[in-house]
């Protein structure tokens, strides 16, 4: 188990290594110079003072020194200042951020694997049904429903019109913190934002359900007489549920996707925000490092499924 732990570890590392060195190539060839995002255009700059500045910034080295000088830094937790915001460092920035948006991803994960397991099994025992036609019919919708287009559409039918929820935010200004005003403010950006989540993972754990039900060791419990509730719950279950744990690490990019979305449209100050805001105010640095913490974390998560169906599944050999 731990050579197998070290193995998926070590690929963890490369994969988070070359997507360090994507990221910095894409946006050193994004449309403009870098150096206009230092510049204040109301304070003019010389020739001379351009080409100081593109010195001290290490822009006028080639690109590959340029990196390596970057990730030398990254090591030691510096991730440079933000252009926008010159006084606070990325790496606090980030850090500052990770908490909403691991509440609002955690709480939607959570939603979406109760509700898209518990789903899964009805849909599959009641095979044909009217409840497996109409989870369904809500499987395609929701899968094929873009996350701006769930956020725009829930915004405006419990916030809008119904006023049932708050449209933005993640406490209500000038309140005293409180357990239940931050749950009505998160109850509806995560329900939304595990509206694909549940859908797909409905649909594998029907799939799985299904197959696994016509399995002679299913049809033998059923013979011996075996209540149906502990022909589904014991016999049935813990089979089904092997390619729904790695469907669950993978829909984290997913989640993650969306997130950026749900953040913009209901003003949730994460990770998705700074993004969009980094990304309209061409904050290199901030881009960097949100998008590096981002990728750190789905390949964590992505290893944290591996050796959980490593465990589940004695099929693997993990030695």
């Amino acid at each position: 188990m731990l050579r197998y732990s070290l193995r998926r570890l070590l690929i963890g590392v490369g994969m988070l290594l070359a997507l360090s060195v994507l990221i910095f190539v894409m946006l050193r060839l994004t449309p403009g110079d870098p150096i206009d995002a230092y510049i204040d255009p109301n304070v003019p700059m010389s020739s001379s003072d351009l080409a100081e500045l593109r010195v001290t910034l290490g822009l006028d080295q080639p690109l590959p020194v340029q990196y390596v000088a970057w990730l030398g830094q990254a090591l030691t937790g510096n991730l440079g200042y933000s252009i926008k915001r010159p006084d606070q460092p990325v790496l606090g920035l980030v850090l500052s951020r990770v908490g909403p948006t691991v509440l609002l991803m955690g709480s939607a994960i959570a939603i979406a694997i109760i509700a898209g397991i518990a789903t899964g099994i009805v849909s599959a025992v009641r095979r044909n049904s009217i409840a497996d036609l109409s989870l369904s019919v809500f499987a395609v919708t929701g899968i094929s429903s873009p996350p701006f287009l769930s956020a725009l559409v829930g915004l405006y039918l419990f916030s809008v019109y119904f006023r049932w929820m708050p449209s933005g935010g993640m406490l209500t200004p000038g309140r005293e913190f409180s357990v239940a005003d931050l749950l009505h403010h998160l109850i509806l950006p995560a329900t939304l934002l595990a509206v694909a989540q549940t859908a797909l993972i409905m649909r594998y754990m029907r799939a799985s359900m299904l197959e696994v039900l016509n399995q002679d060791y299913v049809r033998t419990a059923r013979a011996k007489g075996v209540f149906e509730f502990w022909v589904i719950a014991k016999h049935a279950l813990r089979n089904a549920l092997l390619p729904v744990i790695t469907l669950i690490g993978s829909t984290i990019g997913l989640a993650i996707g969306g997130a950026i979305f749900i953040e913009s449209v209901f003003n949730w100050p994460g990770m998705g925000l700074l993004m969009v805001d980094a990304v309209e105010g061409r904050d290199y640095p901030v881009i960097m490092g949100s998008t590096l913490m981002i990728g750190a974390c789905v390949i964590a998560v992505n290893l944290l499924t591996d050796l959980a169906y490593a465990l589940v599944d004695p099929r693997i050999k993990v030695g």
